[in-house]
C-alpha cells in the first residue's frame, strides 16, 4: 500500500560547528527519487560520539558546512525510482554509513560518502538514498533497535568477524571496561562475563592479565585509541589482536607503540565502519540470534539538542536514539 509522499520536510542542519547549540531545525522541500534511488520515511535516528566532533568543528576526517547530522537511523521505502529492483513499498530498511562501500575495503571515494559528514545525513523526516546503499533492518528488531546498527554495530561486527571471527554470539568470554559499577552491572545481564572499573583500578591492564592468568586476551576492541592504547598492548596477548575503533581516551604519547606491538607480534587494525555486505551478514546473524541492541533512552524530534546533551554527559548504556515518527 502506498503511503502518502509529502511535499516539506524538517531537517537538522548545522550552519556553524560550536557544539551542540549550533544544531538548528530547518524546513524544505522533499527531494524526488531519481531513477536508482528510494524516498524513505524516518523513523529514528541514532546518536555516536563522531556526531559531537563534527557539532564541534573537532572531527578527525572532513565534514560539510551546513551539513545534515547524523549517520544512524531505520526507516520505510515510501517511493521508488523507476529503475529499482528488488525493493518494495513499506519495507523497513538502514542506509550504510558510507553510501557507496557496497563490498570489500574501503577507498577514499567511498569515505566520501559517509553520512553525516561528508555528505548530508539522516536527521530528517525525509531523505532520498541510492538503493545500492539500503540493508534491510533485522526483523526481530524495532525501529528504534535497527537505528543503532550502521556504524557502531557494524563497526564492531567488522572488527569482530572480520579476518579472525570472534564475538559474545559465537562463544567469546567478554571482558569490559567501565568508570561506572552500574554501566559494568548492565554488561553484564547483556553477556559480559567480566566488568573492571577502571576509575577504581586504572591499572586496569593488571586486572585483564589477572582474569586471563597472565596471558593476555585475544582480542582487544579499542575505543580510546592514543590515550588508552599502552593498556590495550599490555592487556592483549602474544600475537593477539587490537581493533582500533575510537578515540575517545584523547591523545597521549605514542611513539613508543610500533616496538611494543613488534615485541609481542600484535595485528593492529583500524576500522572504518564496514560495506553494505558486512551490514547484511550482520542482520542476518542478529535475527537468527535474535539479538537486541541496548538502548539508553529514547528523544523526541523536537528534543535533539537534549539527546546531543545526553550523549555528551556519558551517563548512559546503550544508545541514544530520537525518535522522528512513531513505528
Amino acid at each position: 500500500m502506498a503511503s502518502t509522499i509529502p511535499s516539506r520536510t524538517r531537517t537538522y542542519r548545522l550552519p556553524k560547528n560550536e557544539g551542540i547549540q549550533s544544531l538548528v531545525l530547518m524546513e524544505g522541500p522533499v527531494s524526488q527519487p531519481k531513477a536508482d534511488e528510494v524516498l524513505v520515511k524516518v523513523h529514528a535516528v541514532s546518536l555516536n560520539y563522531r556526531d559531537l566532533l563534527i557539532a564541534s568543528g573537532i572531527y578527525a576526517r572532513s565534514f560539510q558546512l551546513n551539513i545534515t547530522p547524523a549517520s544512524d537511523m531505520s526507516c520505510t521505502i515510501i517511493s521508488l525510482g523507476s529503475d529499482v529492483k528488488g525493493w518494495q513499498l513499506g519495507e523497513c530498511v538502514c542506509a550504510s554509513f558510507c553510501l557507496d562501500h557496497v563490498f570489500g575495503d574501503a577507498t577514499l571515494e567511498t569515505l566520501d560518502t559517509a553520512l553525516g559528514g561528508a555528505v548530508d545525513g539522516v536527521l530528517t523526516e525525509y531523505r532520498v538514498f541510492p538503493a545500492y546503499s539500503l540493508a534491510r533492518a533485522p526483523a526481530n528488531l524495532t525501529h528504534v533497535e535497527a537505528s543503532t546498527l550502521p556504524c557502531a554495530a557494524v563497526t564492531a561486527y567488522n572488527a569482530l568477524l572480520g579476518p579472525r571471527p570472534i564475538a559474545k554470539a559465537s562463544g567469546a568470554e567478554v571482558i569490559i571496561t567501565s568508570s561506572s559499577n552500574e554501566k559494568l552491572e548492565l554488561a553484564k545481564k547483556l553477556g559480559a562475563k567480566h566488568g573492571i572499573n577502571y576509575k577504581t583500578h586504572p591499572e586496569w591492564e593488571k586486572e585483564v592479565l589477572k582474569i586471563t592468568n597472565g596471558q593476555g586476551v585475544d582480542h582487544v576492541i579499542e575505543v580510546g585509541g592514543p590515550g588508552t592504547f599502552d593498556k590495550s598492548i599490555a592487556s592483549v596477548r602474544l600475537q593477539g589482536n587490537i581493533y582500533v575503533i575510537g578515540i575517545v581516551a584523547g591523545i597521549n604519547e605514542v611513539s613508543n607503540v610500533p616496538t611494543k606491538v613488534l615485541r609481542k607480534g600484535i595485528n593492529v587494525r583500524g576500522v572504518l565502519v564496514g560495506p553494505r555486505s558486512s551490514f547484511e551478514d550482520m542482520n542476518r546473524l542478529i535475527e537468527v540470534n535474535d539479538v537486541k541492541p541496548a538502548v539508553s533512552k529514547v528523544f523526541s524530534f523536537e528534543q535533539a539538542k537534549e539527546a546531543y546533551e545526553f550523549l555528551q554527559a556519558q551517563k548512559y548504556v546503550g544508545k541514544v536514539v530520537i525518535q522522528v515518527a512513531q513505528d
